[in-house]
């Protein structure tokens, strides 16, 4: 079965760039590409009780830009090396970008999602810019791939997985890691950094230590230990230093955090990623 893939775009560079990064990332696999464009209309709100119809002016001129915007996009994408391999549906809908993801995972059964980041003037959703932050706290049900501004596809050759041990861990909430891991012959790098400067796990971090080096046995994976140092720095140092071209982290969403920005390990790594992050589920 083909693998199905969400692109949401706002014709920006921005999004181009994570519709090629994604192209390149899954060269070798049988696509199929949604690629999705969500159009609203300046004199209503979804919120609004009154929604506009087709037929509408303000609707039809919406919808219009937006196919136009789609049609330009799909003559870009062309211009790239053609693929046998990857095909391309477009959806321009009027929505919001939550309620239109939701939709489209559910009718095409989505897989991952990967969409480009926006640099913002807040630093709350200067991680990855205000619509990626929305879909990776609302959407459960798939993985999401945010691909930073400027960012070009680079094998994912060093993957960063970084981990407290705190939980433990399930074959398919790290489906997506090892499978991107298998596809570019990745190694996987478990980091954990210690806060508590003695460097001893308690049996409970053992055991989830243990069941996750037998999820990922069958991989190219490498344990990391670095002693108490500030998690952003250690981590981002451990990335300068490996080349590292991805970094990976689990959300659990039902259980700890509300947001995606009160995530410890979210918050503590900084606002301002410089390689494409894989946000993991626990669907």
């Amino acid at each position: 079965m083909n693998k199905r893939i969400l692109l949401p775009t706002d014709y920006s560079k921005n999004a181009l760039n994570a519709i090629r990064y994604a192209l390149e990332l899954y060269r070798d696999v049988q696509c199929d590409f949604y690629v999705l464009n969500v159009f609203q209309v300046s004199t209503y709100t979804l919120d609004n009780m009154m929604v506009p119809e087709p037929g509408e002016q303000f609707y039809d001129t919406a919808k219009r830009n937006s196919e136009e915007g789609m049609a330009k996009l799909m003559e870009m994408i062309k211009l790239g090396p053609d693929n046998p391999k990857h095909r391309f549906h477009t959806i321009c809908t009027f929505n919001s970008l939550t309620e239109a993801v939701k939709s489209i995972i559910a009718k095409q059964d989505i897989d991952i999602i990967v969409m480009g980041t926006k640099g913002a003037s807040s630093p709350k959703v200067k991680i990855f810019g205000t619509n990626t932050v929305a879909l990776m706290e609302k959407i459960k049900d798939c993985p999401i791939i945010a691909v930073p501004e400027g960012y070009f596809y680079t094998v994912p050759k060093e993957i960063v997985f970084p981990t407290d041990y705190k939980s433990d861990y399930k074959r398919k909430e790290l489906h997506y890691l090892i499978e991107i891991a298998k596809l570019h012959d990745s190694k996987i790098n478990v980091v954990h950094i210690d806060k508590n400067k003695d460097g001893k796990l308690s049996h409970k971090e053992e055991t989830n230590k243990q069941l996750l080096q037998d999820i990922l046995d069958g991989t190219d994976y490498e344990i990391h230990f670095l002693p108490a140092v500030n998690i952003a720095d250690g981590i981002n140092i451990f990335i300068e230093g490996k080349d590292c071209d991805m970094i990976t982290f689990l959300n659990r969403k039902h259980l700890f955090f509300g947001s995606i920005l009160s995530n410890p390990l979210v918050k503590e790594i900084g606002y301002d990623p410089k390689i494409p992050i894989l946000e993991l589920n626990d669907n």
